[in-house]
């Protein structure tokens, strides 16, 4: 898992923000803690016959214990697994008012390739009658191509609405992604839409709040999970915000002593690294492999290419002096699994989500205030984000049990009123659609002592506004961030 945020722009520069060209290249080389998901089919690329054995075994059911070949599965969140969510689900009397999606981007082609190694020949056009894909695919094809009277910020305006190239470049959003976005779009209209009538069939523009990086794979996955939601929508009342930022801190982004946690996180991941002997043999052997030196191969992020290789139940790359296998992978997911395990137990992580996500956490609680309030706009929120951006929010809510975001993730906030009582309000947290509501360390133990189903929204606000800073001595977020590093 890659732990580095994009950073912001000047003048909030600092000696422990690296320039941003650097740390962009360190936010997508972090060595091997960075996790892939599957991409579109991979063409024959001249290997023998013996060399292009599957390597993906049948699915299995979970493990008693953890198992690096299962995690990876789960990983690549492959779109033909029937999902059952719990979004939408409260007692007949409740009414639900809002809801604020944060999602992962779907399957991309890697960032890095394994020198001297042919990349995976992987076609990112979208064909409807090629596996995987969706009844809507077609038809979202066709509606992408009219999306010229769209509102798009910034930079989004030159990026392409769906992925094209017959040769995917690196990082680009598969056929693969659209699908999973367009199976999240449509789950959720299901229940928000059909079932809730959350979005009238005369939505306005305002009732809609949209936003997403300025890369085309965040786009394209929002564009997906939007269209899956409202089909055909009317393209005058779509407009996309830009944001610059992978945490989504936008003109909160300044703090010293966040990027000192993040810092101390990154020298924990390294010490961690170094003391295992076997992940080091490992790459000694797959450097040998590939006939480069092995400061190289880590440099290169093998698991990056390795993933989609295994994602796709295809061998893995050989050269003349031997294939690199199964067994490597293993070892280095393991390690993984390791490091995101002490993870928890140290800290350092926690204490940088909290304030990595102040702002984003802020954002939600004040608009789902305002709806409590009687305000009828921002009803339907889509965040379209990173691993980078969702795998802090879990750990500053206090969810430990999380798996690490998948491809195609989704992270649901859920605001109701109480049908009864029209003053009170309660949340709901789902996460791939399970509910984790009482994982949170503001509400973990509110089921203890009250019949009510979900949390109330006092809870989470307290917790947003004040608590979150309680570790720091503190009960602000500027307070905490005008602080010097120690």
């Amino acid at each position: 898992m890659c732990l580095l945020p994009t950073p912001p722009p000047p003048p909030f520069r600092s000696r422990s923000l690296f320039p941003q060209a650097i740390l962009h290249s360190l936010h997508v080389t972090c060595l091997f803690l960075v996790h892939l998901i599957p991409v579109n089919p991979v063409k024959e690329d001249g290997l023998s016959s013996k060399n292009r054995k599957r390597i993906m075994p049948d699915p299995l059911t979970e493990p008693p214990a953890i198992d690096p070949i299962f995690e990876a599965r789960v990983y690549c969140n492959i779109p033909s697994i029937t999902e059952h969510s719990m979004e939408g689900h409260a007692p007949h009397y409740f009414e639900l008012m809002s809801v604020n999606v944060m999602i992962r981007h779907g399957d991309r082609y890697p960032l890095y390739a394994i020198p001297k190694t042919k990349r995976p020949d992987i076609d990112c056009t979208l064909v409807p009658n090629r596996k995987p894909s969706h009844p809507q695919l077609e038809a979202f094809l066709s509606h992408m191509s009219k999306g010229a009277e769209a509102q798009m910020d910034g930079t989004l305006n030159s990026l392409p609405r769906y992925p094209s190239h017959s040769l995917c470049e690196m990082g680009e959003l598969t056929q693969t992604g659209v699908v999973q976005h367009l199976r999240n779009g449509k789950l959720l209209r299901d229940i928000y839409i059909k079932k809730h009538n959350l979005l009238p069939r005369d939505w306005t523009a305002k009732q809609l709040y949209l936003e997403t990086t300025g890369k085309s794979r965040t786009l394209q996955s929002g564009l997906a999970l939007l269209y899956g939601l409202l089909p055909d929508f009317d393209w005058k009342k779509i407009h996309f915000r830009h944001q610059w930022s992978t945490i989504f801190c936008s003109v909160s982004c300044d703090c010293l002593i966040r990027n000192h946690y993040l810092e101390e996180e990154q020298r924990r991941q390294y010490s961690l690294r170094v003391k295992n002997n076997q992940l080091e043999r490992t790459y000694v052997d797959m450097a040998k492999i590939v006939g480069i030196p092995t400061r190289q191969l880590r440099a290169s992020n093998p698991i990056d290419s390795m993933l989609c290789h295994f994602c796709h139940n295809v061998s893995f790359p050989c050269t003349k002096n031997g294939c690199i296998d199964i067994e490597h992978f293993k070892v280095i997911k393991t390690h993984q699994l390791e490091d995101e395990r002490e993870r928890q137990e140290k800290k350092l992580y926690f204490m940088y989500a909290l304030l990595a996500t102040h702002p984003l956490l802020n954002q939600t609680v004040s608009r789902m205030q305002h709806i409590a309030e009687g305000k009828k706009e921002e009803i339907f929120v889509l965040y379209s984000a990173h691993d980078v951006t969702l795998s802090p929010v879990l750990s500053a809510l206090g969810i430990t049990e999380a798996r690490f975001p998948r491809f195609a993730a989704r992270l649901v906030f859920e605001l109701w009123q109480d049908g009864k009582k029209y003053k009170e309000h309660f949340i709901r947290i789902l996460y791939n659609g399970v509910d984790v509501t009482f994982q949170t360390s503001f509400c973990r133990d509110h089921n203890k002592h009250s019949s009510k189903p979900m949390c109330p929204l006092e809870k989470f606000v307290r917790f947003v506004k004040r608590d979150m800073f309680a570790i720091f001595n503190s009960t602000s977020y500027y307070d905490v961030c005008r602080r010097r590093p120690f």
